[in-house]
């Protein structure tokens, strides 16, 4: 009998955790989540294949320099910046779904300028547009799933994130074909199998239903009574419905500032690690595309696993402190690999991209579900939309700092921003703790307000 309990046990505990495939088939969420992770997967691959093109696009077929094509790809992360915020603001009074359906329709137009437009001038409002779309569209994803996934919102950012990635490696292996052609006409191609990307996925977009509450994120609860005195700018109460909203909330302003640096891994992985190859090392050029499979595959791989070990907002703070510790080993292991041979430093580099990646698989959960539990409930839209200008604000800055800093200190820079970033970690578990608890305390005043 005790056996055959041990046994059920065993059963149900394996029921409660289900494969990849069987989560995506039954999201958190259920039908809208299937669909949304289906537009996403399309839309990823769209962006996979311009993301692998553009740059060439730009150089060959538009003619530009490299100082232009700097000022260009500039602009449009400084306008990428603004989609986060104005995407949360204007969820707070639209339907998520109609703002998410209207920015893959924005990015369907500019993306078909750019079959026409050659003038610098005119590509740069074009190229920005799209970044702005681009941001807010991922924004507006994240709201629609805070509100359709629930409490459960950390799996179904996992299934976000594996299907994001696998959709990334179907189109980067698409535009290879039209790489390798090379004719201005497989340009055009790209560029138009990325615009079909957008239009296929506000189609799927549109068959979601949108849940009660117009913009809201959740249904609003019942708003607790306000403490006597002025309202504090520290917490969140003063930012819930009707007050200032998350640009006078210093708490959670703090939170987005320190969590520019918790993305840095992007960079590191995509930018950072191939650059010191080419540098600095003995490693061969060919190593470069294994740091993208090793990422793609970890991701699809493990990123719900990672998810399932952290659920909820206090383990997230803790999974933000062992986002510092890895992301310094990483800049340990990089800083190392220049006094080896061929075979060492290949062994560092690709240890450091799997460091990397597992950077990432912390980062993608715990930023997102401090986001979301850190914000007041009634205005999570607003909120988030301000959280996403952390991500937003490290692809234009994070290429910069590995670029004009850390390659230019050597070994020693990455060592100091292994240290830095290790030790922002920490400072950013430590406020985000705070203000959790300072969350779980706001009703305690309402007595003494009555009083």
């Amino acid at each position: 009998m005790r056996r055959g309990g041990e046994i059920r046990k065993e059963r149900r505990r394996g029921e409660r955790e289900p494969g990849l495939l069987a989560q995506l088939r039954r999201p958190p969420g259920g039908r809208d989540a299937r669909i949304m992770l289906l537009a996403q997967l399309l839309d990823r691959a769209g962006t996979g294949v311009w993301a692998a093109a553009c740059v060439l696009y730009f150089t060959f077929v538009v003619g530009l320099d490299a100082g232009r094509l700097g000022i260009l790809l500039g602009a449009a992360g400084v306008a990428g910046i603004a989609g986060s915020p104005l995407a949360g603001h204007l969820a707070d009074r639209f339907p998520v779904r109609y703002l998410l359906i209207g920015a893959h329709l924005l990015r369907l137009v500019t993306l078909c300028l750019l079959l026409v437009v050659t003038d610098f001038a005119l590509l740069l409002p074009v190229v920005a547009v799209t970044h702005l779309g681009d941001r807010a569209a991922k924004t507006l994803e994240m709201l629609f799933a805070t509100r359709v996934a629930g409490e459960r919102r950390a799996t179904y950012q996992a299934l976000s994130r594996s299907s994001a990635n696998a959709g990334y490696a179907l189109g980067a292996g698409l535009a290879a074909i039209g790489l390798a052609v090379g004719t201005r006409g497989a340009y055009h191609v790209l560029i138009l199998a990325n615009a079909l990307s957008f239009l296929v996925a506000a189609v799927l977009v549109r068959r979601t239903r949108e849940p009660r509450g117009r913009g809201l994120v959740a249904a609003p609860a019942a708003p607790a009574a306000p403490a006597a005195g002025a309202a504090p700018t520290e917490g969140p109460a003063a930012s819930a419905g009707g007050g200032p909203g998350p640009w006078r909330d210093r708490g959670y302003l703090r939170f987005v500032l320190l969590d520019i640096p918790m993305n840095l891994d992007d960079s590191i992985l995509a930018i950072g690690i191939p650059l010191w190859l080419v540098s600095h090392t003995t490693a061969p050029h060919e190593l470069i595309p294994a740091f993208l499979v090793v990422n793609t595959v970890l991701v699809v791989v493990l990123q719900l696993r990672v998810s399932a070990k952290v659920q909820g907002p206090r383990r997230a703070a803790g999974a933000v402190a062992l986002y510092g510790l890895t992301t310094l080993l990483c800049c340990v292991l990089l800083a190392a690999s220049t006094g080896g041979g061929v075979w060492t430093a290949s062994a560092a580099l690709l240890a450091a991209a799997v460091l990397a990646t597992a950077a990432e698989l912390m980062r993608s959960v715990s930023s997102w579900e401090l986001a979301v539990s850190l914000a007041p409930r009634q205005a999570r839209a607003s909120y988030l939309g301000v959280a996403g200008m952390a991500q937003s604000v490290q692809k234009s800055a994070g290429p910069l700092l590995l670029t004009g800093a850390v390659m230019a200190a050597g070994p020693a820079g990455w060592l100091v921003l292994g240290a830095a970033v290790a030790g922002l970690s920490l400072v950013q578990r430590r406020a985000a703790v705070r203000r959790l608890d300072l969350l779980a305390g706001t009703p305690a005043p309402a007595p003494a307000a009555a009083a």
